[in-house]
């Protein structure tokens, strides 16, 4: 397991002027050998630096396909560096600029606690459990989710993969009678609702309890059994912020990611992963007002970008992602300053054999 090296005091004391010379003549220097890629979470003046922005899955994909760089710099969180490490090509070394930049949903869930609730779950129902895990989550839960011969998901393509879970193995689909969600309960719970199913056929894993707090009888109603995760910044969002702006701005239209828990969903004109939050601001009227509900560095981009537009965050105050922005301009420029000297810092590797199993559980997805 890797160990965050101590980011030296000097890099600390430099002002952001000085900061982001050293980062522009380190991209020079390593050219096309050097990717850097930048979540859609990402404070400003680090995205400013990305050859490529997006979520993290399409970054991973984009990264592999540059053929040339021989260093991807991932300036997200950490699951979404051990994605890049799983998807791109041996001579590629992924780099993240800080080992504290985690994900608090990826970390609610780990592999001997899914791995006991599939075996716990197996033997309270003859029906086939198939496990969908959210890419929100690290390398070995993406492992283990494609040995038991499930797939992973984004919040774009949940239901399409959820659909094939549940359809028939002679149609193409898994054969599954119940989805095992992980980590995410919110996500999974708005995709279930969006495919017509109801919160009654929806039930929780508790982690920290026996059989997850289940019964067999609730195992036995249940389509969905949902992990008990979630996203903080999504979760922060309530019902009483979707009335309140609608109270202060009544023409205004509210757009939440899928996250977001199911009653502001349900209150919500609209609903979409990041990427479809971005196309729907992208290709809205002028003049029309929208209030986002997902992460503020987004949306605050968005506002600059369509000024012609009324945007903001659904709530009053701002939704950060603290995580993401442990990756900052000194740990970036310290990270390019030893890659040009041949010291690489933070390299995200995964072992191969769990690489393996989870680029099966990417790759059924990227099929689907």
């Amino acid at each position: 397991m890797l160990t965050q090296q101590t980011l030296p005091d000097e890099y600390r004391q430099l002002d952001d002027e000085r900061l982001e010379s050293i980062i522009r003549r380190r991209r020079e220097q390593l050219g096309k050998r050097l990717c850097i890629l930048g979540h859609h979470y990402q404070r400003d003046e680090v995205i400013k630096f990305a050859d490529f922005t997006g979520d993290s899955l399409k970054l991973s994909r984009q990264a592999a396909e540059q053929a040339d760089a021989e260093f991807i710099i991932f300036c997200g969180v950490h699951f979404m560096a051990e994605s890049a490490d799983i998807l791109s090509a041996d001579n590629q070394k992924v780099v993240l600029p800080n080992l504290e930049a985690g994900c608090a949903m990826a970390d609610m869930a780990d592999v001997p606690a899914v791995e006991e609730a599939m075996e716990e779950l197996s033997e309270m129902t003859d029906e086939r459990i198939i496990p969908v895990t959210y890419v929100n989550s690290a390398a070995a839960i993406k492992a283990a989710t494609g040995r038991s011969g499930g797939a992973c998901c984004t919040s774009s393509n949940a239901r399409r993969v959820f659909e094939w879970a549940l359809r028939g193995e002679a149609d193409g689909g898994a054969g599954g009678g119940k989805i095992f969600a992980i980590p995410d309960r919110h996500l999974a719970l708005n995709i279930a609702v969006d495919m017509g199913y109801t919160p009654e056929d929806c039930v929780v894993y508790e982690p920290n309890k026996l059989n997850g707090g289940l019964t067999a009888d609730d195992v036995a109603a249940a389509k969905f059994i949902l992990w008990r995760g979630y996203c903080y910044v999504h979760q922060l969002f309530t019902p009483e912020h979707v009335h309140g702006v609608r109270r202060r701005h009544p023409d205004i239209r509210v757009i939440v990611h899928p996250e977001c828990p199911y009653e502001v969903v349900q209150l919500a004109d609209d609903v979409g992963s990041t990427e479809q939050i971005i196309r729907t601001l992208d290709a809205a009227e002028p003049g029309s007002k929208w209030a986002v509900g997902t992460e503020s560095n987004l949306v605050n981009r968005l506002a600059k970008k369509h000024k012609d537009k009324f945007i903001r965050v659904l709530s009053d105050a701002p939704a950060s992602c603290f995580q993401m922005a442990r990756i900052d301009l000194p740990h970036l420029a310290w990270a390019l300053d030893n890659l040009a000297e041949g010291n690489p810092v933070n390299h995200i590797t995964v072992e191969p054999e769990i690489a393996a199993d989870a680029r099966t559980a990417l790759e059924r997805m990227i099929s689907i």
